[in-house]
């Protein structure tokens, strides 16, 4: 008896919303792990070192962080999952599994439909003025936020001198909460079994572009480079 061959989930064409993108040949269900990011996997140095000599107004990489020590360069030896392109309203994430990455659909992919993840570049001190254009979003979501970049934070308010009085010092002795920061968690074992253990980790920290400063090696966003 012969097996059931599955036809291809993806395919990687022309995009309306930048250079090439990745489609769906067929409906993908949500919760679906699409594919791997894959490429050479160095350290941040390495990655910087590549990248030195790149124009500060090309918002392209292949550059994916996994942690603090690791970074993979889609663009050796990687794959079709270098060509999703940034969306505001995105039907993809990526996720974190044992220090490798995978792209899964948070939302039903119908055929013939664009795959999309939410880069959230974070913002540096050092960015120039037009980061907001070098970096502008074309995805054609009806709440496009403009950019792929994190929004702005608005500046906190400046509490009047009536609202700084005896109520507002009582107020500070309160415990103050903790701010926590997303990280990806483990499942347990037994979890483990049952499903892959694939946990949402931030775009932001994910696609942030790394070149070298002339005055030092600090590294700032990963973001994708020209096909």
């Amino acid at each position: 008896m012969k097996k059931r061959v599955r036809e291809p989930m993806i395919e990687v064409r022309h995009s309306p919303i930048h250079g090439y993108g990745v489609f769906a040949l067929r409906r993908i269900r949500k919760g679906t792990t699409i594919m791997e990011y894959v490429g050479d996997r160095v350290s941040h140095e390495e990655a910087d070192a590549r990248y030195e000599n790149k124009d500060p107004n090309d918002n392209h990489t292949f550059l994916f962080t996994v942690d603090s020590k690791t970074v993979i360069d889609g663009g050796v030896g990687g794959n079709d999952a270098r060509y999703i392109n940034h969306g505001c309203d995105p039907n993809c994430e990526s996720a974190s599994q044992n220090k490798r990455i995978y792209v899964e659909a948070v939302k039903t992919i119908e055929a013939g439909e664009e795959l999309a993840y939410d880069y959230q570049i974070q913002r540096d001190p050092e960015d120039p003025p037009n980061v907001d254009e070098i970096f502008a979003c074309r995805c054609g979501a009806e709440k496009c936020r403009g950019s792929m970049l994190v929004p702005r934070k608005k500046p906190r308010k400046k509490k009047s001198a009536a609202a700084a009085g005896k109520p507002a010092k009582k107020a500070a002795k309160k415990t103050r909460k903790k701010v926590v920061k997303k990280t990806a968690r483990k499942k347990s074992a037994s979890a483990a079994r049952k499903a892959p253990a694939r946990t949402a980790v931030s775009a932001a920290a994910s696609r942030r572009h790394r070149e070298v400063k002339r005055r030092g090696d600090k590294r700032s966003a990963s973001r994708r480079r020209g096909r």
